[in-house]
């Protein structure tokens, strides 16, 4: 592992108080006239909030538009499954709350691990994507004077968290879709469905194009533009089970890392504390209960180990409320990871419930005493409908019972204050870049980020780009586009030509419980070298063993995923690289033998308060890793607490 010149890598933060920095630079950025706009072809990956949105502004600033997705709808990208909310600085409340505070709560959060001026950003824009949403029809919660409704979420003492009962993310991507389809029938986006990108091509080291496979008949098919977005997402299905749909995957990303896009953090992978515990191994994806449900419930397990008694049969005095214990200031309403591993901490002492051991109760008895059963239900009604659904428990009537499980990924491909990567033309929204969350994110931070690269950020800069390069007529006859399609079609022939003995998703399943227990809730030195020796070995063998059956000519998931699963062996490689090169504690990423003596994260800001940003150097060969020196002008560095 090397460390590179950190002059390579340049954020391109504006001058002056973060207050102005995104105004003054909107206000400097060169623009494309309206009649130049329609000479310039656009690419986004993707239709889920980032994607969708951006697809649906540029469409209606006048670019053409060539909007891909793997699914057969836009309307079935991951987004859709974000259930508790999305954060905006209204004070609606009027409890404190502010474009300054949200900043702050977001560079705290994520353990003081990102960018301020991004963050900043995120923050300012935040109250004019609620004004865009409702103008979209979302229906937002609201109270009975018909004002928009606030709930809390961990990490936050203020209520800024709007939401749609528990489907706030089908609900946003609704709207996000009709403003999609309506630069559909204007014919300013074109929509390619059932299509997955497997490389990006580039022309004078400037990104120019994509290419596919149409999932449906096979055919390799290339597509120009004079830039690409890649809004494709998250990588934690690198995990196997977690909770995100069995079809999100990191192909997309890592082809583009592999082209020259730098790969910023790998090993931010986020574990969310309120999932269905994992009930056997032939399950294909974990479940998520909303964060929001830690607003009214209450985490508890039996202050006695191995007690096995119904919830109901053990008093109250006998319950240890271990988060409202350790954390009286924020209660159940911590971040994320401090929840997670203190869930973790409990079952592994021997406290844990459930026929497994490794699971925690989430109790909502005394919020139905005090708010009412008609209450809850208008808050949670469809999340506790679904949990009813795949446990047969009522948790009207006995508490949840939750477990940590692979959510959300912080790392991704770096980008600069643009959303530009290290490869010109090439943006990189939402999930799929790394920008705004550094170490941990915040619950009700994901929409927000998504939409307010789509809806905001991209539709600004990308013109500061496409002003310098005039529309030169590129095709897809460019040898570049050839050379991407024969490149792409011989790594499926390759794949359907090793007719081995073991199933692509038994790799899967192999990898993903590598990266589970050496590189997920708990990591140290060992077990990460550790990783990194069994994913190569298992990698070797995949090359050799894999049975991929079907053809290349048709619809073939067996295909899809063993391209997924052949990038996941290298993802995982570097991930488990990074969290060893990190030799602290911070947010999501923790090292056991980097810990204070209450147990919580211990940075050490003097060697590691940097973005580690990987660098392809070729088949076999180690990459190297890029410095960005984070610099915290507004936030003075302190270690977290929220007791």
């Amino acid at each position: 592992m090397t460390a590179g010149a950190e002059s390579i890598l340049n954020a391109k933060i504006p001058e002056g108080s973060i207050q102005d920095k995104w105004k003054n630079h909107k206000a400097g950025i060169k623009l494309v006239a309206p009649a130049n706009k329609r000479k310039y072809t656009v690419i986004v990956v993707g239709t889920g909030l980032a994607g969708g949105a951006a697809a649906a502004s540029l469409g209606e600033l006048g670019y053409n538009v060539l909007n891909f997705c793997i699914q057969d709808s836009p309307r079935r990208a991951h987004s859709v499954a974000a259930q508790g909310g999305i954060n905006a600085a209204k004070n609606y409340q009027n409890d404190g709350d502010s474009v300054w505070r949200l900043f702050y709560d977001t560079v705290k959060g994520g353990d003081f691990r990102s960018r301020e001026a991004n963050v900043y950003r995120l923050a300012e824009v935040s109250a004019n994507i609620i004004d865009q949403c409702v103008a979209a029809g979302v229906p937002f919660a609201r109270e009975y004077g018909g004002t928009l409704a606030n709930r809390s979420f961990g990490g936050a003492q203020v209520s800024r968290t709007f939401y749609a009962r528990g489907q706030t993310g089908q609900q946003l991507l609704l709207g996000c879709y009709s403003a999609l389809m309506r630069q559909v029938d204007e014919g300013r986006v074109k929509l390619y469905t059932r299509r997955e990108m497997l490389d990006v091509v580039l022309v004078d080291g400037r990104a120019r194009g994509i290419t596919v496979r149409n999932l449906v008949t096979g055919e390799i098919e290339s597509y120009a533009a004079d830039a690409v977005c890649l809004a494709t997402g998250g990588y934690s299905t690198v995990f196997f089970l977690s909770t995100n749909a069995v079809n999100s995957n990191a192909t997309a990303a890592w082809r583009c890392y592999k082209k020259g896009a730098f790969f910023a953090n790998p090993c931010y992978t986020q574990i969310h504390p309120t999932c269905l515990p994992q009930m056997g191994e032939t399950q294909s994806k974990l479940t998520l209960m909303s964060e929001s449900l830690r607003n009214d419930g209450r985490v508890w397990v039996p202050k006695k180990k191995g007690d096995d008694r119904p919830p109901h049969q053990i008093p109250e005095k006998e319950r240890d409320y271990y988060l409202e214990r350790k954390y009286p200031a924020f209660g159940n309403l911590v971040p994320r990871d401090i929840a997670s591993r203190a869930a973790k901490a409990m079952c592994d002492d021997g406290f844990g419930v459930g026929p497994t051991g490794y699971a925690v109760y989430l109790d909502f008895g005394d919020a139905i005493k005090r708010l009412g059963k008609d209450m809850i239900r208008d808050r949670y009604g469809n999340l506790f409908a679904m949990y009813h659904e795949i446990t047969d428990d009522d948790p009207y009537q006995t508490p949840m019972k939750i477990y940590p499980a692979p959510h959300y990924t912080m790392g991704g491909l770096w980008v600069d204050y643009n959303l530009m990567s290290t490869i010109q033309g090439l943006y990189v929204l939402g999930e799929a870049n790394f920008s705004d969350h550094g170490a941990n994110r915040l619950g009700a931070s994901a929409l927000m980020q998504g939409l307010a690269d789509g809806y905001f950020v991209i539709p600004a800069t990308i013109g500061d780009f496409l002003a310098e390069h005039r529309p030169d007529g590129l095709t897809t006859d460019h040898d570049a586009f050839r050379a991407s399609r024969n490149e792409v079609d011989d790594a499926v022939k390759k794949l359907l030509s090793i007719k081995g003995n073991k199933t692509v998703r038994q790799y899967w399943w192999e990898v993903g419980r590598i990266m589970w227990n050496q590189v997920g809730m708990g990591r140290n030195e060992k077990g990460l070298q550790q990783a990194i020796s069994d994913i190569k070995g298992l990698r070797e063998d995949y090359w050799k063993n894999v049975k991929v059956g079907g053809s290349a000519e048709d619809l073939n998931k067996s295909l899809e995923f063993a391209g997924r699963v052949a990038d996941f062996l290298e993802l995982g490689e570097l991930m488990a690289r990074d969290a060893l090169g990190r030799e602290e504690s911070c947010g999501g990423h923790f090292r056991e033998e980097h810990q204070t003596p209450e147990g919580e994260a211990l940075r050490h800001d003097d060697t590691f308060c940097h973005v580690a940003a990987w660098e392809f150097k070729g088949a076999g060969k180690d990459p190297v890793m890029h410095k960005e020196s984070l610099e915290f002008e507004n936030v003075h560095l302190a270690q977290r607490s929220y007791k």
